[in-house]
Parts: C-alpha cells; structure tokens; sequence
C-alpha cells in the first residue's frame, strides 16, 4: 500500500497504533511496527525522561523499522517535564512524533530543527486547520467514537473525515472507530491517507496488560462505553463498568461537579495496577472505544494487519466494484 503517509513515515502499510496511557510500551510498539505498521512509544507511560529513552532503546531491540513517541500535552496540578520528554525522544533517535492535547507549538522548532515529523491529533476541524498552520506534517482527525477524549463537539467520523479533508492540504490520518478492514477501507473512501487504531491494538496478544481486559473487550458490544467528565467538559469515552456508572451517578447529582469527589475512582494508577495489570475489570477506569463492537479475537498485531490488509483489498476489488460498475 502507498500513500504519502505510508511514504512521509518509511513504512509498509499506512497504519498507527495509538498512543495510549500504561499500554504504548515497547512490546506493542515493536510489534506493530514488526508487521508493517507505527508503532507508538506513549512517553508518559514512563516515570522520567530518562526512563523514556531506555524504552526507546529497549524498543530497538526488538525491531528495526520506525516506530514513534506520542506526547500528550495536558494541563497539571504537578508540572511534567514535556521539553525534557521530547529532548529523550530526539536524544533516541526517534524521527515521529504524535502530539495531542494542547497546541505543539512552542516544540515546533525543536522537532523541525531535528528532521522529526510531527503528526498531531485534532477532534475538529478547526483544531485540524490550525495544526496544518503550525507546520505539523499530518494531522490524525479523532471521531467521536474513538476511546478516550473525544472532544466536546460529539461529530462522528463519517462526517468529520470529509469535512477536514475538504479544508487541509497536508495528509489526514483518520483515528476512532476503526478495528477491520470495513473500517479502514471506509476511511480511506472519506478521505484518509492512514488510520489509527489504539482499542483494537489492546486486543492483541502482544499487548502489555491483563488477559482479562483483552476478554472482557471481545465479550462486550457496542454499547458498552460510557462517557464521563461531560460535566468538567473534559469529556472521555471509557469501559462502561460499575466504576463507571459511579462516576455517572455523582456527575448526575444537582449542581457543579467537584472533581475531588471523582478523583478516588478515576485514579490512573489505580486503572492501571488494578485493571490493566491485576486483571479487575470492575475496580478501576480504562479507556475503550466504540470499536469494542467490532472485536472478536485476540489476534497478534501482525495477525491482525495482514488480515486487515487483505479483507480490504477484497473488499475494494469485489464488493465496490460489484455496486458501482453494475
């Protein structure tokens, strides 16, 4: 496959694994970019700077093809260290960057001074304009069905492909609701050059968390999301559990949010060492996209891209052609 995501990042096929919190470790990102794909070192995973450019050198080890750092840049009631964080990933070597959160700006002219691409992630097409305006080199569009925060404008991808790439230049990843070939082929026809996929990539045997979490996603539907912080308008789509429906209740009650009341049950180091690592679906938050619906094995990553490679070249040759050349 060619496209000029495929060309800009050296790899085979134009697909990324997301950057996600506890699970961008070096054996998924590995893996992914062993099969043909970005893999995605999340930077924040780790605990220093320093911790982040020994995964960077682990993930070396275990696989010569490109790979990428995501840095997610949030506000903080303890100050994070970004600048040192993207230094360790220049310091690696690492030539992609996946920014989200707020603006890149300010590490603009440090990644361009050191030949970096820089892909940033937008949940509108305002947020997406303004990136291609920053110099970034593509922008990963997230739908509202896509895990994690979605933004607060709640617009799909089947609208908010085709509108983005009506007004951008620069090559769209299209990220949010995509775990098989269906998916990636209809997000190429909206007008993606690449996708990216985090849910359906924590569904796979190389993923670095609790088998449980990965059977509870293959068992669960659709509907099986939920959608806290609406309230704090910080809105994130996370696994619709009895933490969950906590939280939903105390956001329920009359007037404001207080966010302390929240913070026992959303913790992430409680998510991650009771979910992800001890296997309790029930006793912490995690985020998982819509796509949930869509798994139904725990493929390996290269299992599942070839798979979704050629069901889609199928399905472009066969089942287009047979409803549009008829």
């Amino acid at each position: 496959m060619k496209t000029r995501i495929t060309e800009m990042l050296g790899i085979k096929y134009p697909i990324i694994q997301g950057g996600m919190m506890w699970v961008g470790r070096a054996e998924l990102a590995a893996a992914v970019s062993n099969a043909g794909g970005l893999g995605i070192l999340t930077a924040l995973t780790q605990p220093s700077p320093e911790a982040l450019y020994q995964e960077i050198l682990r993930c070396k080890e275990m696989t010569d093809q490109p790979f990428g750092v995501n840095l997610t840049i949030l506000p903080t009631i303890k100050p994070v260290p970004y600048a040192e964080y993207a230094e360790a990933a220049v310091k690696g070597g690492v030539k992609v960057i996946e920014t989200a959160g707020r603006s890149p700006k300010d590490f603009m002219p440090f990644f361009k001074a050191n030949g970096v691409r820089v892909i940033h992630k937008c949940t509108s097409v305002r947020h997406a304009m303004s990136a291609e305006r920053l110099g970034v080199d593509a922008v990963s569009v997230d739908g509202f069905e896509c895990a994690g925060h979605p933004g607060e404008d709640d617009v799909t991808n089947l609208i908010l492909l085709p509108a983005a790439k009506a007004k951008l230049s620069i090559p769209m990843i299209a990220s949010g609701g995509i775990g098989d070939a269906q998916g990636m082929l209809a997000a190429f026809a909206l007008g993606a050059e690449g996708i990216n996929m985090g849910t359906r990539f924590v569904a796979t045997k190389e993923a670095p968390v609790h088998e449980k979490v990965k059977q509870a996603m293959v068992e669960a539907d659709e509907r099986q999301t939920a959608l806290i912080f609406r309230t704090l308008n910080n809105t994130a789509r996370v696994f619709r559990n009895s933490i969950a429906e906590q939280v939903l209740e105390i956001e329920r009650q009359d007037g404001e949010t207080d966010f302390s009341d929240l913070q026992p049950l959303v913790a992430g180091a409680r998510g991650r060492e009771r979910v992800l690592e001890a296997g309790d679906t029930e006793d912490g938050i995690w985020t998982a996209g819509m796509v949930i619906g869509l798994i139904n094995d725990i493929p390996s990553c290269a299992e599942l891209i070839e798979r979704m490679v050629t069901e889609a070249r199928t399905l472009a040759a066969e089942r287009m052609q047979s409803v549009f050349l008829s």
